[in-house]
């Protein structure tokens, strides 16, 4: 799996990463070439491979920056007072206020993954390292009796995941996407999540006769 130290990003890599984030998600990632980087970038193809040597490395780079940004965001979140009007307002910043092409770019991603081993293990990672951040993040909250005691973190962290990546696809993909409605309706389950209204208990399976 490529990994790009996230102190390597410099003006430059993140000229670049801007460049390939407009790139994969107006052409797809299948169909976009180094090129194309290069010519968003306004670079040489030549020097654009001096800094990432394929499309992978570029993705690499781009799960780079989403981890540093999802460090810094949930950071803000441990020091709030009201944690669920805070996570709420996370949601709202990344379901509202980023371009849709975020949304794009993440279907994209996944559907890469879906035949790219290396796109495949980073999504994996990536999805993993949300999940653990959420339940570290959501066990903190309970200790500091911002969650109810009650409430299942790893459990309230993959429910969470599954709406917001439900989310993404529907802004992505769908004509008629409302995002104040919608957004507001999975926010408002998330929150129900979060106060524990939600049983996040595994179903009981019947019997067999």
């Amino acid at each position: 799996m490529l990994h790009v130290p996230v102190d390597a990003l410099t003006d430059r890599h993140t000229r670049i990463l801007d460049a390939a984030e407009r790139c994969f998600a107006r052409a797809g990632i299948h169909r976009t070439t180094m090129q194309d980087v290069a010519s968003e970038a306004g670079m040489s193809p030549g020097n654009l491979y001096r800094y990432f040597p394929s499309k992978d490395a570029l993705a690499a780079g781009l799960a780079e920056r989403d981890r540093a940004q999802l460090a810094a965001d949930f950071g803000f979140l441990a020091e709030a007072d009201d944690f669920v009007s805070a996570f709420k307002a996370l949601g709202r910043k990344h379901f509202m206020e980023e371009p849709r092409e975020r949304s794009v770019l993440c279907l994209e991603i996944w559907a890469e993954a879906t035949r790219n081993p290396n796109f495949a293990a980073m999504t994996h990672a990536f999805e993993r390292e949300l999940v653990g951040r959420m339940s570290g993040l959501f066990a903190d909250a309970q200790r500091r009796g911002r969650l109810p005691g009650t409430l299942d973190p790893h459990a309230a962290a993959v429910m969470v995941s599954t709406l917001a990546n439900g989310l993404f696809v529907r802004r992505a993909v769908a004509p008629g996407f409302d995002a104040e409605r919608e957004v507001a309706a999975v926010l408002t389950m998330i929150g129900a999540v979060l106060r524990g209204a939600v049983d996040l208990s595994p179903s009981v399976q019947p019997e067999k006769t």
